[in-house]
């Protein structure tokens, strides 16, 4: 426990009294500038602290993959992968492997009890599947000449991966099948990749399962990304700070006000009422998905603290959320959302939507925001070093300074509409102090990879991760037909040094 938490439970008990008193007046305060707010639900006899599982609103759909070995019959002389190679055994291996990554992943792997070894066991399984469309096929290869037979069930029109162990291609083989939309070739002993590209596939159904909020404006509507197949509410601003404006300071509001500040390294501007605000805010945003059937949302959070509705940003609870495996977007801005929700399925592991700012003498990337998770190596694993500040931009609320690790690698990526991402790689060099730089409270220096001059760096509220996971990137967009953009790696023709 840092000094500046002291006996968080005695400070909160001890001020219990005054501190409901000034919530009840803060609510009803904030309530006397909403227009069109009834008064009296402020005090309604509804039960707003009723508790709302956060893990409980990420969604798991069913996800079904089928899967079956392809070789040519054996025994067979010379050839590879060869004489000596156990077949069977290396098949049973596999087998195994494959059952206990989907059982990881969470998806049902459907093995075919026979291996396909003729044209007509082949055509038989394309036709099944493409009448049955499971959300994915995977196909575990035997022989280096059944890629004929590899190439008439990819055309059977479903997701097809391919796992082809070293010894059963050459780079003529997976040349062209391997770079084909819905295909994702594995040429490699590493049944890892295997797991992931069973992430992948679930990324997809979880995606097409997934209702996204943009609390934003005044009206309600809701519609369908296209090739995401998102559904995307679109509701009133006014929705989400009136129900914080309603929202007690339940035992939960106390118990995660007190976490966040014992876990702190260091506490600069916040005070203990900045923090139980966070945690109302936190609390808040759980309800209204809840209550919206909803799994994600991004806010107009500027809008609410220049308006001066909120007596803090929801940058606390947005940096929870993204730790509990839920997005929670900023600025109301739909593709970041959608970056940030893509991280969350296809790694399991919150993303740091951020404001891009050129280092032009050291010529690294500054990706600043105020808000981000703090487990960044997966949501199981602890916690990465964090100071509470306070939200920059209005010097409010609570925001949580992430200390990023120095040389651990990262990915960029930046949704530019359903058909189109930015991705990019770099390494963590430093992270940014506010004072003395000004912009947001995480700042994080990042030399970039394949980019000679940062300034040529593309986009806006990128997401940036840990690991080097461009290909597992380039394999998800491959495989539902996303095009993948990367920043020059020279500076235009004319421009530059």
């Amino acid at each position: 426990m840092n000094e500046q938490s002291g006996d968080l439970n005695c400070e909160i008990r001890c001020a219990m009294s005054r501190r409901r008193f000034l919530a009840t007046m803060s609510s009803a305060a904030a309530g006397a500038v909403l227009v069109g707010l009834d008064r009296t639900r402020l005090f309604a006899a509804e039960d707003l602290g009723e508790y709302v599982d956060l893990a409980a609103l990420r969604p798991r759909p069913a996800v079904w993959i089928k899967s079956a070995v392809v070789r040519i019959p054996p025994p067979y002389w010379l050839g590879w992968p060869g004489t000596s190679y156990d077949l069977e055994g290396h098949r049973k291996e596999y087998a195994a492997a494959f059952t206990a990554a989907a059982r990881r992943v969470g998806v049902r792997l459907e093995q075919e009890a026979k291996p396909l070894e003729s044209d007509e066991a082949t055509n038989t399984f394309a036709n099944q599947i493409a009448a049955e469309k499971p959300d994915a096929v995977l196909l575990l290869l035997q022989h280096i000449g059944v890629w004929h037979w590899v190439d008439r069930i990819a055309k059977a029109g479903v997701p097809t991966l391919v796992f082809s162990p070293i010894g059963m291609a050459f780079t003529g083989h997976v040349y062209e099948i391997s770079r084909r939309p819905g295909v994702c070739v594995l040429s490699s002993l590493e049944t890892s990749a295997v797991e992931q590209a069973f992430r992948m596939v679930r990324a997809k159904r979880q995606l097409e399962a997934t209702r996204l909020l943009v609390v934003a404006g005044t009206e309600r509507r809701e519609t369908v990304l296209e090739r995401l197949g998102t559904k995307v509410r679109y509701i009133p601003r006014r929705t989400l700070h009136e129900l914080f404006a309603r929202m007690p300071e339940t035992k939960e509001v106390r118990q995660v006000a007190a976490e966040m500040r014992r876990g702190a390294k260091k506490i600069v501007e916040p005070t203990l009422q900045d923090t139980l605000n966070a945690a109302r805010s936190y609390i808040t945003a759980k309800r209204l998905l809840r209550d919206e059937d909803a799994n994600a949302l991004t806010t107009d959070c500027l809008g609410m603290v220049s308006a001066k509705v909120v007596p803090t940003p929801p940058c606390m609870a947005a940096s929870l959320f993204q730790d509990g495996g839920v997005t929670y977007g900023c600025e109301a801005d739909l593709f970041a959302a959608m970056s940030l929700l893509l991280t969350s399925y296809l790694l399991d592991r919150p993303g740091f939507m951020n404001d891009p700012v050129p280092e032009t003498v050291k010529n690294v990337l500054v990706a600043a925001h105020c808000t981000c998770g703090t487990r960044l190596n997966g949501f199981s694993n602890p916690r990465e070093p964090y100071i509470l500040r306070s939200h920059s931009e209005s010097n409010i609320g609570v925001s949580m300074e992430i200390l990023w690790r120095i040389g651990q690698p990262v990915t960029l990526v930046s949704f530019q509409n359903p058909n189109q991402l930015i991705l990019d790689t770099g390494t963590v060099v430093g992270n940014v102090n506010t004072p003395p730089a000004g912009g947001c409270r995480t700042s994080v220096e990042i030399k970039m990879d394949r980019v000679e001059d940062v300034r040529d760096v593309l986009g806006f509220h990128q997401v940036v991760f840990y690991g080097d996971h461009r290909r597992d990137v380039e394999n998800f967009c491959q495989m539902y037909g996303i095009k993948v953009i990367n920043s020059p790696e020279r500076p235009p023709s004319g421009q530059g040094a």
